[in-house]
């Protein structure tokens, strides 16, 4: 919450002039604050000459009671009888972070018939595996698996809890923090931890992936930030690490929900997905046109990949969604990606930077994508793309 002290405050006007947002005026001399506009973003007490503005949490802990929350948890995921790769991603770098904290890693697994999938867990670097195995969790629901998680950590007192901002974790890891009544940063791409306070450094893109932003918790636990897909890379696993697997009862009350799952249908899709594969040839504004769609997809399936894209494609209707790469598509960590008339714009390279080879072909010698790219081709794609599809189909004969 934003408060004004009424004491200091001088009615200058400087708070209202740099509210991006409209949430403050002035009335009989003194700052008032409209809270349903109110982002909390600060801008106006950086710039409080009589520092009269300050933002307030409305539940603090004490200090005693912050330091009773200690350890590390990632939320796995498992899809049938397999663990998400962002969760062994996850499990790397939490790993990274317990060391320096001197505290325990532990995964919490929940699911039906997912009881094996804990020594994998292990073998990449929990100290503990809470495996909640119930009937009741074979279909997934938010409600339930929020319900879990949170009432495991008000009796286990996590200082940290991670998961992937996937479909999954997006639907539940909200309602976890509602209910603990803690902060969540979503959509990280850089985890740190500052030593001196055990506070999470959770990095996001913002406004629009124009700026980094690290948020931090001070107040609150348990620190909880869900993490993109692919931005870290997964570590090897060690099959002769030992750790704990503790089972879990469930009370039959959390298990309550709203949410009847009908039916799951698995979608059919043709080529490789494109969050796992390996190539990914992605279309940009650069094509100019549907139909020099076919040039890009011909690449890819020559190469055995994907078929990617920006937003400018998404958004002309030329292929769907699910396509997209970037911010607000998904994120991929090929080991070949190729941008055919992509220029790399920041949201798209928030999402395509973990590539092992980029190779970028635009005519635009300016085209930011050719500063991250190994490999740049300078010349129009429509051009370009016929003779690299030739050469390789000679070269295989």
């Amino acid at each position: 919450m934003l408060r004004v002290d009424r004491e200091k405050c001088v009615g200058c006007g400087g708070c209202a002039e740099v509210c991006a947002f409209g949430a403050i005026c002035i009335e009989d001399g003194v700052a008032v604050v409209d809270p349903d506009l109110c982002t909390l973003c600060g801008t106006c007490v950086d710039n409080c000459p009589e520092g009269a503005l300050e933002i307030s949490a409305d539940r603090a802990e004490p200090e005693a009671d912050l330091k009773s929350w200690r350890g590390i948890w990632v939320a796995a995921e498992c899809r049938k009888d397999t663990l998400a790769t962002v969760s062994l991603e996850l499990l790397t770098r939490a790993r990274q972070l317990a060391d320096r904290l001197g505290t325990d890693l532990s995964a919490v697994l929940m699911g039906y018939k997912i009881a094996p999938l804990a020594k994998d867990l292990i073998s990449y670097g929990a100290d503990r595996v809470l495996v909640v195995d119930h009937p009741g969790l074979a279909a997934f629901t938010g409600e339930t698996y929020g319900n879990i998680l949170a009432d495991l950590a008000r009796r286990e007192r996590p200082e940290i809890i991670l998961a992937g901002a996937t479909a999954m974790g997006r639907s539940y890891i909200p309602r976890v923090a509602t209910l603990l009544e803690t902060g969540l940063t979503a959509d990280c791409t850089v985890l740190d931890i500052r030593e001196k306070d055990r506070l999470l450094l959770q990095t996001r893109p913002a406004f629009g992936g124009n700026l980094l932003a690290t948020i931090v918790c001070p107040r609150h636990r348990p620190q909880m930030a869900t993490v993109r897909p692919h931005i870290i890379k997964a570590g090897r696993p060690d099959p002769g690490r030992r750790g704990e697997i503790t089972s879990i009862s469930v009370n039959e009350e959390l298990l309550t929900h709203r949410v009847q799952v009908l039916e799951s249908v698995k979608e059919q899709a043709k080529g490789p997905n494109l969050t796992e594969a390996k190539v990914i040839v992605t279309a940009g504004r650069g094509l100019e046109a549907r139909e020099n769609l076919a040039l890009a997809r011909e690449l890819a399936d020559l190469l055995g990949g994907a078929l990617g894209a920006t937003r400018a494609v998404v958004d002309a209707g030329w292929l769907s969604d699910r396509a997209q790469i970037g911010q607000t598509g998904v994120t991929v960590s090929p080991k070949l990606y190729i941008g055919c008339g992509v220029s790399g714009a920041i949201q798209h390279i928030v999402g395509m930077q973990g590539a092992e080879i980029i190779v970028a072909i635009n005519r635009d010698a300016e085209a930011p994508i050719f500063d991250i790219a190994h490999y740049g081709i300078l010349g129009d794609v429509k051009e370009i793309l016929p003779l690299l599809i030739q050469r390789i189909k000679k070269e295989r004969g």
